[in-house]
Parts: structure tokens; sequence; C-alpha cells
């Protein structure tokens, strides 16, 4: 029987893909806010295009954030922030207003610079993995994934950043701490790679 891999529903778009990527990768997806289906699942994705603050208030409502926090953190399921995903995985989000994030891996979120190129930073880049990660299993090294955003997560430690990219500014791409991971790019909309990356996930225990 394949995993169940919860992909949750906070209202912020950028879904279809990413629960058509985890079919393709043999997992059973789940698309749900309700804590019972979030218990049955044995991984967790937290999708995502949109406000910093949006996401958040989303969370609260549905009374999520502690209780995502204890699932994460404490029984050390692993998690996958995707492109906002990754964002509010943060301490906090400069987004519009100063916002509380789900504070699962110590930083900021905070606008990327706006000069020579306009923000947002959208379509192909480059990524560079400065750590080891089983993440990065049988790929090469400085392949393009797709992007589309105008933050990035300022990470309080440099040993939670594993790959960084470049667009107007070095920031990072990918992070980790224990078993969470946040990537900026989005890996289902990045062909191969980024299909592979999303496969290694699926395959960490």
């Amino acid at each position: 029987m394949s995993d169940k891999v919860l992909i949750l529903d906070y209202k912020t778009g950028n879904v279809d893909s990413v629960i058509k990527a985890v079919k393709i990768l043999g997992s059973e997806p789940i698309f749900s806010f309700e804590k019972e289906k979030i218990d049955q699942s044995k991984k967790i994705i937290l999708p995502g295009q949109g406000s910093y603050n949006y996401a958040m208030k989303q969370l609260i409502n549905l009374n999520l954030v502690e209780y995502l926090k204890k699932k994460i953190d404490k029984e050390n399921i692993p998690s996958l922030g995707i492109c906002l995903g990754m964002q509010i995985l943060s301490s906090i989000g400069k987004e519009n207003e100063n916002t509380q994030g789900l504070n699962l891996i110590p930083g900021e979120t905070k606008m990327l610079k706006n000069n020579p190129h306009k923000l947002p930073h959208l379509g192909w880049n480059s990524v560079k993995f400065v750590k080891d990660d089983k993440l990065f299993d049988g790929l090469k090294d400085n392949q393009d994934y797709y992007f589309i955003h105008s933050f990035y997560f300022d990470c309080n430690k440099n040993e939670n950043i594993i790959a960084t990219s470049e667009y107007n500014q070095k920031f990072p791409s990918i992070i980790k701490k224990d078993k969470i991971y946040g990537i900026q790019f989005h890996p289902e909309k990045s062909l191969k790679s980024g299909l592979k990356i999303l496969e290694n996930f699926l395959n960490i225990k």
C-alpha cells in the first residue's frame, strides 16, 4: 500500500499540480485540512501561492497552527513547504505587515531586492547545492527549476540552508531542519529534476 501524503488545504491555491505529481510518484495524496486526515498521513506538504499574512490567517481560522507544530516538530513527520508553504515555516513574515509564522525553522521572510531585475522573480533559475542531502540523490548540481516569488526566507542559521539561488541577491532556495524541508521554487512544475526532488522527499522515512 502506498504512503498517504497530506497536502494541506488552507485556501492558498496552486495545489492541482502538487496532487498530480504525488500521484505520478506512486503515493496517495490527501487534500484536506481535517486533523483526522493529517493523523492518517505519513508525510505533510504545505503548498501555496499568495500572501504570508493570508496563509497564516487561514491556519489560525482552521485551528491548525499549534496542531501542525506538534505534528511536524514534535512527532518528526517528514514535511515539505513549497513556495509560500516554505515561507510560513519561518518565525515571522514581513509581507504587508509583520505576521507570526509557524516558527519551525528560525528566520524571517523578507522581500527580495528589486534591482537590477524587477519583481517577482519569475521563471527558470539555477539551484546550487551547498550541503549533501538525501533530497539531492540522483540529481546534478546547478540545474534549473521554476520560480515565482517576491519574498525569500532569511535563515537565522546557515546550517539550515542546503541550496541557494541568485536573483538580485543570493537567497536560500532549499532549507532544512531535521525532517522539515522548505523549497522556494515549484518542484511540481520543474520537469524531471523537480519530480526527482519530490520523489526523494517521498522516500524519506
